[in-house]
């Protein structure tokens, strides 16, 4: 008979009564009893791993108890319940929580517990499982078994340590027997020796003390030499030395996995292609495969060599040296500067490749290889972009752990120094080769070719929609077809400006532009452009009310033709002051740049390029400003990073301003200064203009010749003269201004022109202009000179300048070629008496105070001008196209008007001066913005109409209208700043960027709207039938260039709720599948939307891109590269690149549909009530189509 087991009895009741006092936890359980579907309720405490079970609450004495140590709790089902009872009650039943505590050894049954709560019986099950000790079980098993572990090792140890022992006393056994052999050896040679005295022995105690001694001494040397070894290892040296072989270790292994990639390529795509170039059916051209690999093959054998070397290198490990292989390396490594600069253009040429359906078939075939790993050829592509990136930074590593007295730091610091100079070249390359791409992209949609545009020079500005209104010979409005549905259609023209020419094409029905066969390319120093039509124009009166002032002139003058005038009508007012300030700036470029060249070779004899380059502030890096190898449309070297004081002066150079350079200012001044800085800046160049431009420029401007003094003869007619004063057009003209006064004036003296050459020469007298004359300008065809009267003649002045302008002052005059040609032997005019000449044929009238012969002719007075010239420009600039700048500061504003009214009140003003600072001023106070656009808040209040139409009722055509209407109002509403500084990822991102946010909100909301619609038919017909719909109104907005509605669209489609309706789609018909496809391959993320970017770059305003793409770019822009340099510089090369990202989204949004509102349709695409949640969606989606058993 097995005996009970004894325990203290005293000490459990104790125990039980902690338990019910300080019980970790504590309540009533239903347990179950020995007896089939039994349940007792009794009072559970659970103290430390002891489970205590009371009758009741109220009992001193256990019923029982339970340890808990090594057991486990899990929850169970309820129990089936028999039929018998009442429904209530089996309902209470079965929500009551079950659970069961398991005990870890046989023999003992488990114990089955219920409670009335979840949420109790969850926390009674923690409670259980923290009693069990679980934790600390699984904690003393693992140190067990490291325990048992650990006494392995000593004993494998201790047997290895024996084994050792038993090797030493064989070794010495052995050391004896060769000694012994030893001694007998030299016995038996001291008998052959006999004739050799007999030597002492020694005693052999000194001879065990001589062998104790070299024993002491071989035991310390080598002690020593561990001691030396060990203090190595942990020294700071070893540590560095052990990553530097680490750091070329992996830069050997990342070099043989490029070279595996260029292998790739070349043997898997290049030479495949070539061979495919020479079938009978080529899917490609030579050139094509040329274009797309460049010199790939190049760079792979390159870097063949370079790989074999540094495994030789590695051969001779631990001496690593490999300066002396990137010495050989350095000089090869400028082939990357041609694959680099054609990367783009490959990729663009693998892109209409890839239409070839052949192509696209054999492309994918090579693709499908498994050494490519479901890698694309576009990836292989890139890998060689990254390659000297990599390099520097593996250099810099090395340098990192590479001593400063290492054999080869200077060697490797040179490698480093190279590569990133290697860089910076390329990345400039890149950045001048862009335009460059623009171009010739812009000169292969045009079917005739366009040479102009293969000048390097060249600089894109923008391009657009306008429509051109006819006209007849006279430059007045034809009324014939002025109708609005035959000007749209016939009179649309795609324009696309240039910093020297401008082109209007039209568009044929493939997408192929055409050039205008008169007048599709205009120079702009032959054009004026008149901003408003003319007041004494009966006909431009009726055309301003007609076309609601959004029409413009450019006035075309040239050389070797009659003039004729275009007129151009923009789609909103808002896109007409774009264009204007576009094309005045480039006008005024062109335009400064000549009037500087005629001041310096005048004056001092230095021509315009030779006077910048003795600048050395303009081209050499100092300790505030760093300059790129790339030039600018003004030919001076870019700015890389710059103080702001630089950057200011830059702005306000009077010797040259860069489109580029002020737009990228303009767009990104608030990252590193303030409005009221530029604005100051701007004031005080108007005010002290000569600050403007460096005291060596100034000495060379004042450093005038002889000649300029008229200390020798020139002749009228010589070359220089013509060099001299040819002069571009002027700003722009007046609406009060006549066409034969708002025609430029040639000041060009060729023999062989057809307008009259200028005969300049001072005067000492002067007087008020005269009236109005008849004529206002010789006729084409007679050759007038304009000479200055002299003193004694001054008052035959009026006899002998009938054809004289009104604008002209009176000592200015023209002589008929039959006069006297020798009047005026000495030639000796200023260029500011050149720059009166030029500017006062674009006025109505001399104003007061400009009638002083000694202040025209005055050298500094150009400089006045020049400056006061370069302040309106830049104000224009600011006003037209960042006039937000001024909506949301009142101050800024209200200190323009200042600045501008003073400007206003110089009594030296010139008419066409006096006319831009009126322009400006008027731009700048008119409060009524564009009302043509449609506002964010209009839509909101269009939700107010009455009953709104169905999904069923309304076309797809319909549907994608109004989401293009709505998506481009949206999109054009964010405003320019907050695109600067990340505020979209920050926390108070809907402070920073309302709009943004906005424009996310609408995305989603869209999208839901039409998952929705989708799940809210019941039959597959129907949902199959919406899909359809869906899919052919994201196929109207891509042809109406509405990129984002493709992507909610599709985004929609791609959604698990409406993925995973497998019996839905297969009721979709092929034909829409197939759409479908080709729109999502369209609004792709793959590669950074390449595709859809190449689709961009194809297309004509108006369009509506995915935000998401440009604010990626920004981000990856703004987190690669800092705003300022370690010196406190501004990193001018990334406002550079954020300002070609922002000119891109405001070119998008300038340009507006011409889409009529439908407000029924409005209100069904913003009713939110339509939406549902995305759970409740996918909720749907399972009801609709529960999930099939696995």
């Amino acid at each position: 008979m097995q005996k009970s087991v004894r325990y203290n009895e005293g000490h459990a009741l104790y125990l039980a009564f902690l338990a019910r006092k300080e019980g970790t936890k504590r309540g009533f359980l239903s347990k179950k009893a020995a007896e089939a579907s039994r349940w007792h309720e009794k009072w559970f405490a659970l103290y430390q791993n002891v489970l205590f079970y009371f009758e009741g609450e109220q009992s001193g004495r256990p019923a029982g108890m339970y340890l808990l140590e090594g057991c486990s709790c899990e929850r169970t089902p309820a129990p089936p319940r028999t039929s018998a009872g009442p429904a209530g009650a089996r309902d209470a039943l079965d929500k009551q929580y079950y659970f069961t505590v398991l005990f870890g050894h046989e023999g003992q049954k488990p114990l089955e517990l219920r409670c009335e709560e979840e949420q109790a019986g969850k926390e009674w099950m923690e409670a259980i499982h923290q009693a069990s000790y679980a934790d600390i079980l699984i904690e003393r098993e693992v140190l067990m078994q490291k325990y048992i572990h650990l006494v392995q090792i000593v004993e494998t140890e201790k047997i290895a340590a024996n084994q050792l022992r038993h090797q030493l006393e064989d070794q010495d056994t052995e050391i004896e027997r060769l000694k012994s052999e030893i001694v007998a050896l030299n016995k038996t040679k001291e008998r052959m020796r006999p004739y050799q005295s007999h030597q002492e022995d020694e005693d052999p105690d000194i001879k065990k003390i001589k062998k104790v001694q070299s024993f002491m001494r071989g035991w310390l040397c080598r002690r020593k030499w561990k001691t030396i070894v060990q203090d190595y290892i942990c020294s700071p040296h070893a540590e560095s030395m052990r990553k530097r072989n680490q750091i070329v270790f992996t830069m050997v292994e990342a070099e043989t996995e490029y070279v595996h990639q260029l292998y790739i390529l070349v043997n898997g795509f290049l030479r495949p292609l070539r061979m495919a170039a020479s079938s009978k059916k080529p899917p490609i051209s030579h050139d094509d495969v040329s274009s797309i690999f460049l010199n790939s093959e190049t760079i792979m054998f390159l870097h063949e060599i370079f790989h074999q070397g540094l495994k030789a290198r590695l051969a001779n490990w631990p001496t690593l040296v490999l300066a002396d292989l990137f010495d050989i390396l350095l000089p090869m490594l400028n082939i990357y500067q041609e694959f680099v600069r054609n990367h783009q253009y490959s990729l663009q040429v693998l892109a209409n490749c890839k239409q070839n359906r052949d192509f696209d078939k054999l492309l994918k075939q090579y693709e499908a290889n498994p050494a490519c790993e479901g890698r694309m050829l576009e990836t292989f592509l890139t890998y060689p972009m990254f390659q000297i990136p990599r390099y520097i930074i593996t250099l810099h590593e090395l340098l990192a752990h590479t001593p400063h007295e290492h054999v080869e730091r200077k060697s490797l610091e040179f490698a480093k120094s190279k590569l990133e100079e290697l860089s910076r070249v390329m990345h400039d390359e890149v950045s001048d080769t862009e335009n460059i791409r623009k171009n010739l992209a812009i000169e292969r949609m045009i079917v005739e070719g366009c040479d102009i545009l293969l000048d390097t020079s060249q600089t894109f500005i923008r391009q657009g929609s306008l429509i051109q209104v006819p006209s007849v010979e006279r430059g007045k409005l034809s009324k014939v077809r002025l109708g609005s549905l035959s000007l749209k259609k016939e009179g649309e023209r795609q324009c696309f400006l240039f910093t020297k020419h401008f082109l209007i094409c039209t568009r044929s029905s493939g997408g192929k532009l055409h050039l205008l066969k008169t007048g599709g390319v205009l120079s702009l120093i032959e054009c004026t452009l008149i901003e408003e039509p003319d007041a004494s124009d009966d006909d431009s009166k009726g055309s301003g009310h007609m076309f609601g002032h959004l029409d413009f002139k450019i006035v075309v003058e040239p050389p070797d033709a009659a003039p004729f005038t275009v007129v151009l009508l923009a789609p909103s007012r808002q896109e007409k002051a774009a264009w204007m300030s576009d094309i005045s700036q480039c006008v005024d470029n062109i335009r400064c740049n000549g009037l500087m060249t005629i001041v310096f070779e005048e004056n001092s004899k230095v021509t315009v390029p030779h006077m910048i380059k003795s600048d050395a502030r303009l081209h050499k890096d100092d300790t505030d400003i760093c300059f790129s190898k790339t030039l600018n449309s003004c030919k001076v070297p870019q700015i890389r990073y710059a103080s702001v004081e630089r950057l200011l002066e830059r702005l306000t150079d009077l010797r040259f301003l860069s489109i580029d350079f002020l737009n990228t200012f303009l767009h990104t001044y608030r990252i590193f200064t303030t409005a009221a800085v530029v604005l100051a800046k701007l004031s005080d160049i108007y005010k002290r203009p000569f600050t403007s431009i460096p005291v060596r420029s100034l000495e060379l401007f004042f450093a005038a010749s002889p000649n300029n003094r008229g200390e020798h003869m020139v002749d009228g007619k010589s070359p220089r003269l013509c060099r001299k004063f040819s002069s571009p057009p002027p700003l722009a003209v007046s609406r009060t201004s006549s066409p034969v006064r708002a025609r430029k004036l040639s000041l060009t003296s060729s023999l062989n022109s057809r307008i009259g050459a200028l005969d300049l020469t001072t005067s000492s007298s002067s007087s008020s202009p005269t009236s109005h004359s008849p004529t206002a300008s010789p006729p084409p065809h007679t050759a007038a000179v304009l000479e200055s009267a002299p003193a004694d003649r001054a008052g035959d002045s009026t006899e002998l300048s009938p054809c004289r302008s009104p604008s002209t002052p009176r000592h200015l005059r023209y002589r008929q070629p039959g006069g006297q040609a020798a009047d005026s032997p000495h030639c000796s005019v200023s260029p500011a008496s050149a720059f009166a000449i030029a500017t006062a044929a674009a006025g109505h009238g001399s104003p007061p105070g400009f009638n002083n012969t000694e202040r025209t002719c005055d050298k500094e007075f150009i400089i006045r001008r020049t400056a006061t010239n370069r302040v309106l420009n830049v104000l224009r600039h600011w006003v037209s196209k960042h006039a937000q700048d001024f909506e949301l500061n009142n101050e800024l504003k209200m200190n323009v008007l200042n600045l501008l009214e003073e400007v206003l009140r110089d009594p030296d003003l010139l008419p066409q001066e006096r006319k831009a600072t009126a322009n400006i001023l008027r731009a700048l106070s008119q409060d009524d913005q564009d009302d043509i656009h449609l506002k964010l808040e209009d839509i909101i209040q269009m939700t107010d109409c009455p009953k709104a139409e169905c999904f069923e009722t309304l076309s797809a055509m319909e549907l994608a209208e109004q989401i293009t209407l709505l998506d481009h109002v949206v999109f054009r509403s964010i405003p320019y700043e907050e695109f600067l500084g990340q505020g979209w990822m920050k926390l108070d991102k809907n402070e920073r960027t309302p709009y943004i946010m906005k424009t996310s909100q609408h995305f989603n909301e869209m999208s839901n709207l039409v998952a929705s619609q989708i799940m809210n038919y019941a039959d597959i017909s129907s949902r199959a039938n919406a899909i359809e719909k869906w899919v052919a109104v994201a196929d109207i907005c891509r042809c109406l260039h509405n990129y984002n509605g493709v992507l909610e669209i599709t985004a929609a489609l791609n959604r698990s709720a409406i993925y995973r309706l497998k019996k839905t789609w297969a009721k979709v018909s092929k034909q829409t599948k197939a759409l479908m496809e080709k729109l999502q391959k369209t609004v792709s993320s793959e590669g950074r939307f390449k595709n859809l970017r190449e689709t961009l770059k194809n297309c004509n305003p108006p369009a509506v891109p995915y935000l998401g793409m440009y604010l990626t770019d920004l981000a990856f822009i703004e987190e690669g590269t800092p705003n300022f340099t370690e010196e406190g510089l501004v990193n001018f090369s990334k406002m550079r690149m954020i300002s070609h990202i922002i000119r891109e989204i405001r070119q998008f949004q300038q340009t507006a549909y011409r889409i009529d509102q439908q407000p029924k349709v409005i209100q069904y695409l913003l009713d939110k009530a339509l939406i549902i949640d995305e759970d409740t969606l996918y909720e749907l989606s399972l009801k609709i189509e529960p999930r099939l058993p696995a």
